[in-house]
């Protein structure tokens, strides 16, 4: 493996990063305090609980995975498509690196940035609430999973988009309601029985829920069925990866 091609685009993405450093994390803390003044105290002065913890720390894990998600998908998205936009992906497709080194690569700065992305919005929500995460080995094995699993999504997103409009679409019109539709701001067991096997068919329900039991110790689907989910995810999304480099698919043409 060619280490020093991995670890000079690994720098050269995080580069980027750093130079918007202030914006990237000033974002997600206003972000995450908005929520918790129109979620955590609107709504949580109606209801003060949910299965035995306060509304405005059971809503935690819901927003970090919304900005982990959607940060992962942009930051990996835009980073291999701006040097497909700009032609020289074509000078990173000669050189003597192979496809696995250029996801590694690309994919790894994206993961860390949405890893560093959802430590901050931790640390701001610890300002509101109290936290107090049952299962921390398991807490930063789910949150390094999505970051890793949701950087591939957008490395293919980033490889499928023909614009920038395009980079935004599945974020915004997909990841975003499927995350709010996935229980990230109430539990599965508060909905009536019919709309609770409707949204069982939502695979963000099953990382949300095994990145909330991490914290609490209350899942609304078996932990083992959430494992199982983010590793089927993950396996697609390389599975694709590996099929876009060997037909050349948007890349090569």
């Amino acid at each position: 493996m060619n280490l020093h091609a991995v670890w000079a685009i690994y720098v050269y993405e995080m580069k980027r990063f750093f130079r918007t450093i202030f914006e990237s994390l000033l974002s997600p803390v206003i972000s995450t305090t908005l929520y918790f003044v129109v979620f955590g105290a609107a709504i949580g002065g109606r209801i003060e609980e949910v299965e035995g913890v306060s509304y405005g720390a059971f809503i935690v894990p819901g927003l970090i995975m919304l900005s982990v998600m959607t940060q992962a998908i942009s930051n990996a998205s835009f980073g291999i498509y701006f040097p497909k936009f700009i032609g020289t992906i074509y000078e990173l497709l000669s050189a003597p690196v192979n496809f696995f080194e250029i996801v590694l690569g690309y994919v790894g700065a994206a993961a860390t940035k949405s890893l560093l992305i959802g430590g901050v919005i931790l640390l701001t929500a610890g300002l509101f609430v109290d936290l107090d995460i049952r299962h921390p080995a398991m807490m930063l094995a789910f949150l390094l999973m999505t970051c890793v699993s949701f950087a591939l999504f957008g490395f293919i997103i980033g490889i499928w988009s023909e614009n920038f409009q395009q980079l935004q679409l599945v974020p915004l019109l997909v990841i975003t309601p499927l995350v709010f539709l996935g229980g990230a701001f109430y539990s599965v067991a508060m909905l009536p029985p019919g709309w609770q096997v409707v949204t069982l068919f939502n695979p963000v329900v099953y990382l949300i829920s095994g990145f909330r039991w991490s914290f609490f110790g209350v899942a609304d689907v078996a932990v083992g069925w959430s494992l199982l989910a983010i590793a089927v995810f993950f396996g697609l999304c390389l599975a694709i990866v590996w099929w876009i480099f060997r037909t050349g698919y948007r890349i090569k043409a």
